[in-house]
């Protein structure tokens, strides 16, 4: 066995190698190479093999700092009570905030939701009974298409019937106006009473212009119930939800009303009340000493009058109304005055919006009928419908899809049910193409607010023939940005901006605005 043969020696992972005694040293001479130099030295002969050639530096294991090593680094003890009051001061301001808030919401005035009663909620329909029997089909044939016309009417919206017509000026409640062709008789009526009903209609019947001080006692007793009172009863177990009297009546008395009231109250429920309702033909109500006794009182927008009003009489009368102060009795609008055509539109917007219960006439909306093909006059023939009949048809589709646009927001907004009445004073600019050669008498134009919450409803009316922009500066509290709800002309949709918008001739436009980036 070679004696020189290097060993190898592990130790530590480490490898060094040497030579055994005899042998020469690796480094021998002056051109010697791989040594490694000693502390001290550079590159000196004879240095040891032994040294490593790498000398890996010593692992230091961590350990947590101290508490002094940790104050030191945060700046010192006093640091760490800054600290602290900061913390402190943050939860203060935060409970103080929370605080502040619920105290605003506490303390800030909020709406009520007033329970309402049946009436509040519905919509009245006026239907003229001996008028609509003598425009459509005779015998009883009439009385049948006006039941099947219930359902569609209580799909519109309409929560109750107020049926006038039903009896002459001579006749008593209990007798009916005639018995001839065109004319209901009792059992007609009292099918029209069980089908509406059916339909979820309420029905009022109508004494107005009735002479109920004819039919008492002959004998004058004043202390005996009167005639009129037997009728009362006799419609009430027929169904009958109230009855109206005009307050140009005789009978329009406290005492009247005293008696219809122990009345009604023995056929009324908690779920079925039965009401009074006033048709106010004078500029003011008679007062009563007791405001409990009427329920509703029906109010017309327009006054009567022989002739069309003008568009300024028009804007007046409206305007009279939205400056009046809150009735204490609840109201019921509608429309008896004489009014263009272009105006009917407008009126029943406005009718739709006012606070109260809105009463509709039979000729504003009507069920549709097919005129695409009618019955000729002999022979059962079918004649092609003329041009006149078309846009009547399609005047009746349009002021049904407002009326239904109108009712359905009225049923689901607050605003519009219980929301208060602000007239808003007008400014307004002519169309902005054509300001220059303005009239200086400006035309007939409305707006008012109905607000519940921050829920608003902006209901401008355009009574006059002209296009007319709203002003800049024209109510510069209200938001600028809304939606469309329904217009007259059942062409608004969308979003708007007030800067921007116009108002066509004779036009109603219904408006909810919204702040900026609210979505209420």
């Amino acid at each position: 066995m070679d004696t020189n043969k290097e060993a190898v020696e592990e130790t530590d992972n480490t490898y060094v190698t040497y030579l055994q005694p005899g042998r020469m040293p690796l480094n021998a001479g002056d051109n010697s190479y791989g040594s490694a130099p000693g502390p001290g030295l550079s590159g000196s002969v004879g240095v040891s093999e032994s040294v490593p050639l790498l000398v890996p530096e010593p692992v230091r294991q961590w350990q947590p700092m101290t508490k002094e090593e940790l104050e030191l680094t945060a700046g010192g003890p006093g640091w760490r009570k800054v600290r602290r009051y900061l913390v402190l001061l943050f939860w203060l301001s935060w409970v103080a905030m929370l605080a502040t808030s619920i105290a605003i919401v506490v303390v800030s005035p909020r709406p009520v939701v007033t329970p309402l009663t049946w009436w509040q909620k519905s919509l009245f329909y006026q239907l003229q009974l001996d008028l609509y029997m003598e425009e459509h089909t005779e015998g009883s044939g009439n009385m049948n298409a006006l039941c099947e016309q219930l359902p569609f009417l209580r799909s519109l919206g309409i929560g109750a019937l107020i049926l006038e017509g039903l009896f002459n000026k001579e006749a008593s409640p209990l007798n009916f106006i005639s018995t001839g062709k065109k004319f209901a008789t009792l059992p007609q009526i009292l099918h029209l009473l069980a089908e509406s009903n059916k339909a979820g209609l309420k029905v009022v019947v109508d004494f107005c212009k009735l002479d109920l001080l004819r039919l008492q006692d002959v004998a004058g007793n004043a202390d005996k119930p009167s005639n009129h009172s037997h009728a009362l009863w006799f419609w009430l177990e027929q169904g009958v939800a109230g009855f109206a009297i005009c307050d140009t009546d005789a009978a329009y008395s406290e005492k009247t009303l005293l008696e219809w009231r122990g009345i009604l109250k023995e056929f009324s429920s908690q779920e079925e009340e039965r009401i009074v309702v006033v048709k106010q033909m004078r500029d003011s109500l008679p007062p009563l000493n007791n405001g409990t006794l009427v329920d509703v009182v029906m109010k017309s927008i327009l006054p009567s009058s022989r002739h069309v009003l003008s568009a300024k009489e028009v804007a007046a009368a409206i305007e009279t109304h939205l400056q009046a102060r809150e009735e204490v009795i609840w109201p019921s609008w509608t429309v008896e005055g004489k009014a263009s055509h272009d105006l009917k539109k407008l009126l029943l917007v406005l009718t739709m919006t006012l606070p109260g219960s809105p009463a509709i006439q039979y000729d504003e909306i009507s069920q549709t009928q097919n005129v695409s093909l009618k019955a000729g006059a002999s022979h059962g023939e079918m004649t092609e419908p003329t041009d006149t009949d078309l846009d009547k048809e399609k005047m009746k589709h349009s002021a049904v899809a407002l009326f239904t646009s109108l009712s359905r927001s009225r049923a689901r907004e607050e605003a519009l049910l219980y929301g208060t009445l602000t007239f808003l004073p007008f400014n307004f600019s002519t169309s902005p193409s054509n300001s220059t050669l303005a009239s200086p008498s400006p035309a007939p134009i409305l707006a008012f607010l109905r607000s519940w919450g921050c829920v608003h409803f902006l209901i401008l009316l355009n009574v006059g023939p002209e296009l007319h922009a709203l002003a800049p500066a024209w109510a510069p509290s209200l938001p600028e940005a809304g939606v469309f709800v329904t217009s007259t002309g059942m062409d608004r949709l969308g979003s708007m901006t007030l800067k921007k918008l116009e108002l066509q001739p004779h036009e109603a436009i219904v408006i909810k605005l919204f702040e900026a980036g609210s979505y209420s």
